[in-house]
């Protein structure tokens, strides 16, 4: 596999990873210009920028970044070790590091009409989308066809069948209460960055009722977000992803929610 191709598939799985590139060779080097290497979030490797010594230091660089999220340049010389350089060759390298962090994940519970249309827009707002359902018929692709990733399962199973962290947007948009409180208690174990009931205020009521009898913190209940979306009246599937998916941006961009229509200045003739 070509390290494109690798690039391609690890951002498919989502994956965080760093890729370190010879951008700048001169004189005697182990690698020149355009060498690539490819370093994972466990600081595994692949492809090679010269080893020795200075790949290990952008190895460690690379690791670094994938934390922090910004690009290196680093520079290396080949001349006198005692001096804290990389080798004895009598070159040097700059290798420019970029990290890449994974698309922020939206989970959806529920491959129904919500969850589709939910699925579509996600897709086409560019998060890595993954649909759950314990039916069978609901979480195939032929179902959910937008969905990058389809799990049948139960909703407590589901924090063993996929990754949830940090960057994971948890919506349920299920059949009912019951269904909820099955792998709710679960999830709130999870750090997803938001976890969200579809459903009215009555439903929402009674299902707080239940988790509170089961044992469920209300600090842990003050996580869950229901109904999802901003307000937008929306009634059809397709309008009810809008508003959910408006709200996800808003919280990913710190917005307000607010109208951003200017005001007029009604003094002017």
């Amino acid at each position: 596999m070509s390290i494109y191709a690798k690039l391609a598939e690890l951002e498919r799985q989502g994956k965080a990873f760093a890729v370190a590139t010879v951008i700048r060779a001169q004189g005697s080097v182990p690698r020149h210009n355009g060498s690539k290497m490819v370093v994972f979030g466990d600081g595994r490797i692949e492809g090679t920028i010269g080893g020795g010594d200075m790949e290990s230091r952008v190895i460690r660089e690379s690791l670094a970044a994938i934390a922090d999220g910004k690009t290196r340049i680093l520079s290396y010389a080949f001349r006198d070790i005692q001096k804290g350089d990389v080798g004895v060759c009598g070159g040097e390298v700059e290798v420019y590091v970029e990290p890449v962090k994974p698309r922020s994940k939206i989970l959806i519970v529920g491959g129904g009409h919500v969850g589709k249309a939910v699925a579509h827009l996600a897709g086409w707002l560019g998060f890595r989308v993954v649909v759950s359902d314990d039916r069978p018929e609901f979480a195939r692709p032929e179902a959910v066809p937008d969905a990058d990733e389809h799990i049948e399962c139960k909703l407590s199973e589901l924090p063993e069948r996929t990754s949830i962290d940090g960057n994971t947007y948890v919506l349920l948009t299920t059949r009912g209460v019951p269904v909820d409180l099955e792998g709710l208690p679960e999830l709130l174990s999870t750090p997803a960055a938001y976890i969200g009931v579809i459903g009215s205020r009555r439903r929402w009521e009674v299902c707080i009722e239940k988790l509170r009898a089961s044992g469920v913190s209300d600090e842990d209940v003050a996580r869950i977000v229901s109904p999802m979306g901003l307000e937008l009246n929306a009634e059809t599937p397709e309008e009810i992803a809008v508003s959910i998916l408006a709200e996800i941006v808003m919280l990913q961009r710190a917005g307000t929610g607010e109208r951003m229509r200017h005001a007029r200045d009604t003094s002017e003739k």
